[in-house]
């Protein structure tokens, strides 16, 4: 009978939901509390279940459930919510990732910092991707492979057993007593696990995080077409997508705008790709350099997933480290490298320097020849041979029209990498899909960094390459438009606030190609302590923000989006991308991103409004 509720409401909930449901890929914040992220949408949700209330109007209020759609949303959280429902389990035992091995990856490595042994059971064939070998040498997991023809066979395990099943329905489980993960495993849409046991609630977090940082969640279509399998309803129709055609349209447009001649690999989300990198880069290193550390360079105050994202790959691997690349404010990113690479040298590891360009959130770009003599400079090691020459990651997702990786690109003699967060402007943030590409010298790199992209199951789906075709071509006039709405803007508040201090490109720096829309903005301030000045700093930016969006609604969000089709887009990054930051190495600036379509003029009144009503 219960069974019976929760799929009638289900089927309620899915003939009445919000569009935005199924087409954001960020949400506005003023109806977001990162404290209470998932608990209390479903708080809200389960309140309109009780009396069975599937309104559009009663769902379109409810609470963002995550920020944005890489690490969770609305439809993700309903399908975990009946699943977990229809097996008496708790809403946060249930997690669905886009990925079919992140979730048995997740449970790899909690166990691996806890010294704790896992045993994968499965039925029929792994899949040709899991690559047993690699994730012990690479990942340094450890686990026992245990094939069985009937559940009846497993017995119980000193460790943590995951069963590993192929399934053809979704929301079927045997949370067998002696099974603590069930894994099910949808080959079109990804992965459901099934947290079982309340000894395994310290892992819920843990997995949780692997999907924030190293994968995403199953992605809004996905979830709908399992919901509606869910309720043994057909799929809604779509034309099926020519994903062959799509990606390989996708790869040729990559390749014209980057100036590459290797096939750029494209992922799941920026990220996805950043960790094919990083662990792929990982293989190189103990294939060609077998015993050399191996170093990532990282600025401490960048996107704070990929500040996260090393640190997590470093906790695992005894022979990795990250070192702080200083980038912003006061510090110099050429010396920055010069320094550090000299360091690496001395202690013969292997370097791997990730780095945004323009600098987040300061917008601030390097001299390119300098950097350029830096990265090509030979070193040596303290006992006097040459140094392992360094490999550049560049995340150049605020320009990434900008051809740093082509036959006369600024990093063509050295060896690098470039990637982008598609769910800014590649897709105009309609998919979170991201790519790499590499120059002639990092070619060789890309088998590596492909083998982990397909282990780890991060590919792009069908409908984010299908977007990405649809999008790609009009990306570098739209960068073009947006970067003349957001110079006009800027131009603007120089005029209307002298005293603000914008952090943004210069007009030479734009016309060597240079062409963000995004910026930053330190509000005047007063006060007697540095403390008092900067207390006064933050609330200013909090009203700033607050009155965008309360003036604005339509087209300003609080959000940290960048390269979308419309509106304006405002954060302070101190709260948001630089979440998992040390403290004392973040910005609690304004940063605002513009697009090409939006209303300059209400803009520019509001801003001035604003203006009349400071102090300072």
């Amino acid at each position: 009978m219960e069974d019976r509720t929760v799929l009638n409401y289900i089927e309620a909930i899915l003939e009445n939901m919000p569009s935005d449901w199924l087409r954001l890929t960020t949400h506005r914040l003023d109806i977001y509390n990162e404290q209470l992220a998932k608990t209390e949408f479903l708080e809200k949700f389960e309140a309109l279940f009780e009396v069975r209330t599937a309104e559009t109007a009663a769902l379109s209020a409810l609470p963002t459930a995550f920020d944005y759609i890489r690490l969770g949303h609305p439809l993700s959280t309903v399908l975990e919510w009946a699943i977990a429902r229809l097996h008496n389990l708790k809403p946060e035992n249930v997690i669905s990732f886009s990925s079919r091995t992140m979730p048995v990856l997740a449970v790899l490595r909690k166990n691996l910092l806890t010294n704790k042994h896992t045993r994968i059971v499965y039925t029929g064939e792994l899949p040709a991707f899991f690559d047993a070998e690699v994730l012990k040498q690479v990942y340094g997991y450890t686990f026992d492979l245990e094939r069985v023809e009937k559940l009846e066979e497993i017995t119980a395990f000193d460790g943590s057993t995951v069963f590993y099943s192929q399934e053809d329905e979704v929301g079927h489980a045997n949370l067998n007593p002696n099974f603590d993960f069930y894994v099910s495993v949808h080959a079109q849409l990804g992965s459901i696990i099934l947290v079982n046991g309340a000894q395994n609630s310290g892992y819920i977090s843990e997995i949780q995080h692997v999907r924030r940082r190293e994968s995403i969640a199953m992605t809004p279509a996905d979830c709908l077409t399992a919901l509606q399998q869910l309720i043994k309803k057909p799929a809604s129709h779509q034309e099926k997508t020519n994903a062959t055609a799509n990606k390989a349209q996708v790869v040729e447009l990559i390749k014209g705008i980057t100036g590459t001649n290797t096939d750029a690999l494209i992922g799941s989300s920026g990220l996805s790709i950043q960790y094919a990198i990083m662990m792929g880069l990982v293989h190189d290193a103990l294939e060609k350099h077998p015993g050399k550390a191996i170093r990532f360079v990282v600025p401490p105050n960048c996107y704070g997933g990929t500040n996260d994202q090393a640190r997590r790959i470093a906790a695992c691997l005894d022979n990795v480290e990250v070192m702080d690349l200083l980038v912003d404010r006061d510090n110099n990113m050429v010396q920055s490298i010069d320094t550090v690479l000299e360091q690496i040298a001395s202690q013969d590891a292997v370097p791997y320097i990730i780095a945004e360009i323009p600098t987040n959130p300061r917008v601030e770009v390097p001299d390119l020849d300098k950097l350029k003599e830096v990265l090509s400079k030979e070193r040596k090691t303290a006992t006097g041979e040459v140094a392992v020459d360094p490999v550049f990651i560049l995340d150049q997702t605020f320009c990434p029209n900008y051809q740093f990786l082509s036959k006369d690109g600024i990093l063509s003699t050295i060896r690098s990498i470039s990637y982008v967060s598609g769910s800014k402007f590649p897709s105009g943030g309609k998919a979170t899909a991201g790519y790499c590409v590499a120059n002639t010298k990092a070619e060789d790199l890309l088998k590596k960094i492909d083998k982990h992209l397909r282990l780890c199951d991060n590919q792009a789906t069908e409908l984010q390459l299908e977007i990405l075709a649809e999008q790609l071509p009009s990306m570098n006039q739209r960068i073009a438009d947006a970067y003349r709405n957001t110079r006009e803007f800027v131009n603007f508040i120089k005029e209307t606030l002298p005293e603000a201090k914008i952090n943004f490109v210069s007009e030479e720096l734009a016309q060597q190609g240079f062409t963000p829309s995004v910026f930053s903005l330190d509000l005047p301030t007063k006060g007697n302590t540095a403390e008092e000045r900067e207390t006064y700093k933050r609330a200013l930016n909090d009203k700033l923000i607050t009155m965008m969006i309360g003036k604005i609604p339509h087209e300003s969000k609080y959000c940290v989006s960048y390269g979308q089709l419309k509106g304006s887009y405002w954060t302070i990054p101190a709260t948001s991308t630089q979440g998992t930051t040390k403290e004392a190495d973040k910005d609690y600036i304004a940063r605002v991103s513009l697009s090409p379509d939006m209303d300059m003029e209400l803009h520019k009144k509001v801003f001035k409004d604003f203006v009349t009503q400071i102090s300072y």
